[in-house]
């Protein structure tokens, strides 16, 4: 399945503008959510293909919205790939339970609009 739609859920306005920017330059269709509850009301209503999620959000951390969405009996997002995006050194213990439920774990901080896009299009061929 060809990665086209992306939600953002990312609570740092620089950040946000430039994933959306580039994103949107590469020709992703794009939504962007500040806080959790919006981002996971948007993940819930609407099927994208990759959703972009912080872990340090306004009311509800990201390891929350990945857990409500992929760790009950049901898999809520079975057709969403998750690349969970932080700043947060985190222990293993957490980093390993969001792991589980995520396609996979980029530090931002190492991360260029160019290297994300590198990583969508290697996440698209899998």
């Amino acid at each position: 399945m060809a990665i086209k739609t992306i939600l953002i859920i990312e609570d740092d306005r620089f950040i946000g503008e430039m994933y959306v920017r580039s994103l949107k330059k590469a020709g992703y269709d794009v939504d962007w959510m500040i806080d959790g509850n919006d981002g996971l009301i948007a993940a819930r209503n609407k099927a994208y293909d990759l959703i972009l999620l912080d872990v340090m959000l306004p009311e509800r951390r990201g390891s929350d919205i990945l857990d409500a969405l992929r760790g009950g009996a049901e898999d809520l997002i079975p057709h969403s790939k998750v690349l969970v995006l932080t700043n947060f050194e985190q222990d293993d213990e957490s980093r390993i339970a969001m792991e589980k439920h995520a396609n996979g774990y980029l530090i931002k901080a190492e991360i260029t609009p160019s290297k994300l896009l590198a990583v969508i299009q290697q996440l698209d061929a899998e």
